[in-house]
């Protein structure tokens, strides 16, 4: 087996970076949502996630269209998909940061994880 050259901290936070939408989309997905508590889902995901290493900033938005569309009329509400999440996290590691994001590309038809920026 040949030896990997050095990892650089540009490669820990991609890694972390990766770690923490992978983390967060299948920790809440399947979460019980109506349009009443998609505020406090929201905030309750950015805290969730905002408290865990490397992480400098996080934005989630979930969309509420999609909630209302998806509404059980008999119960009220409907489960988190990932389709329905906007997440930005801006994640640094020693000398590196980056700018990650979860968003439903509808070419795809699938919740996209994507690297923004690395600085």
């Amino acid at each position: 087996m040949q030896q990997n050259k050095t990892i650089t901290d540009r490669d820990n936070v991609l890694f972390e970076a990766g770690i923490k939408l992978g983390a967060l989309y299948h920790q809440f997905t399947g979460s019980p949502v109506n349009l009443r508590t998609v505020d406090s889902l929201e905030i309750a995901i950015q805290e969730s996630i905002s408290v865990q290493p490397c992480v400098e900033d996080i934005k989630v938005s979930i969309n509420r269209d999609m909630i209302s569309s998806k509404l059980n009329s008999e119960y009220g509400y409907c489960e988190l998909e990932g389709r329905m999440l906007d997440v930005r996290i801006t994640a640094n590691f020693k000398s590196a940061k980056a700018d990650v994001s979860l968003a439903f590309d509808t070419e795809l038809d699938y919740p996209l994880m994507k690297i923004e920026k690395i600085y």
